[in-house]
């Protein structure tokens, strides 16, 4: 531990500056200069880490409501620090699994130097002949989320049809191309020509749609699917999951990931075609990935050799500095990002 007289770092953070109502704005976060000094109380089983990059997922703006959430959601308050997946050094340890020099991934802090107080939230980086960002995504939650979500709640067996919304997000572009390599058909939708195009000649998919220029998301599923979809991973929500629940197969699955299209809707859209779920006997599973980390172990057996073999193709969007972070998150909403949106707080 070091000791008292330690010199304070400066310290840069975003901050929550009011709840969001709607679609986050710049205005509802700040980024502000504190300090902090780089040690640890004595006898604290906590880690003293360095940011290196953060992860901008959509599940954030459910923290950023007013705290009408449930208690499990762990809401942000207005002067609070905001939180999420990140990789850090360790630049001191009070836990007996990690030591000063050890690369991690886990929940921390939208700062440049973080006290982690629950370390065994935090997975160790084993594995660095990797970008150290991919554990932002690829390798960390959510790589985690395609893979659970694909292999666990969706049970897909080889052959099947796959339809998955907001395809070249962060997980979309990892389901698809486990499907592919595990033998599905696997059709996208995404938000402009240049994801499409990515979707289809980077990714593998069999076929792609931009959802914008389909005046009928019907006709467009029925276009790809003229003998239906056998899975559907659900990313968005609304007009799309409707449309869907109409192509879906006997028995077919749906994995509810997210629903992005409903997030900043003051009033979420009603879902008209619900009888097909006892018609085709369709189940509907929602998850979250943390339900799953047990599986990490197994996870990186299977993805670290796809990897190294160029199986899969991973693409980021990379914002430089933490000041750009809130606009970096914002982005998400808007469908700006392609790829999955990462923030670099250091490049040490």
């Amino acid at each position: 531990m070091a000791g008292e007289n330690e010199e304070a770092v400066r310290n840069k953070q975003v901050i929550l500056r009011d709840y969001v109502s709607g679609f986050p704005k710049d205005t509802n976060m700040e980024v502000r200069e504190s300090t902090m000094k780089l040690r640890l109380l004595e006898g604290s089983n906590g880690l003293l880490v360095k940011n290196l990059y953060l992860s901008c997922d959509p599940y954030m703006k459910f923290r950023m409501t007013k705290p009408d959430v449930p208690d499990y959601v762990q809401a942000f308050r207005p002067g609070s620090l905001i939180t999420g997946y990140g990789v850090a050094r360790v630049l001191e340890s009070g836990h007996p699994n990690f030591k000063k020099g050890d690369l991690l991934w886990g929940l921390t802090g939208w700062e440049e130097y973080t006290l982690i107080t629950a370390p065994e939230t935090c997975f160790k980086i084993e594995h660095t002949n990797v970008p150290l960002s991919y554990y932002t995504g690829l390798l960390g939650m959510t790589g985690m989320t395609a893979y659970a979500g694909f292999f666990e709640v969706c049970s897909p067996k080889k052959g099947e049809t796959l339809f998955i919304s907001a395809a070249s997000g962060a997980v979309g572009q990892l389901v698809g191309q486990f499907a592919k390599l595990f033998g599905c058909y696997v059709v996208g939708s995404a938000g402009s020509k240049e994801k499409v195009d990515l979707l289809k000649n980077r990714f593998g998919f069999d076929d792609a749609f931009n959802y914008k220029e389909e005046l009928d998301l019907d006709a467009a599923l029925k276009r790809c699917f003229p003998e239906g979809i056998d899975i559907y991973f659900e990313n968005v929500g609304g007009k799309m999951l409707d449309a869907v629940l109409l192509s879906m197969k006997l028995h077919g699955r749906i994995a509810v990931c997210g629903m992005i299209s409903q997030y900043n809707l003051e009033q979420p859209e009603g879902i008209h075609n619900l009888t097909n779920f006892i018609l085709k006997r369709i189940r509907m599973e929602g998850f979250v990935v943390t339900d799953y980390y047990h599986l990490y172990p197994k996870f990186l057996e299977t993805v670290l050799p796809q990897i190294k073999e160029g199986k899969i193709v991973y693409v980021e969007d990379t914002a430089e500095g933490l000041e750009n972070a809130p606009t970096a998150l914002i982005g998400l909403f808007s469908g700006r990002n392609v790829g999955k949106q990462v923030v670099v707080v250091s490049h040490e």
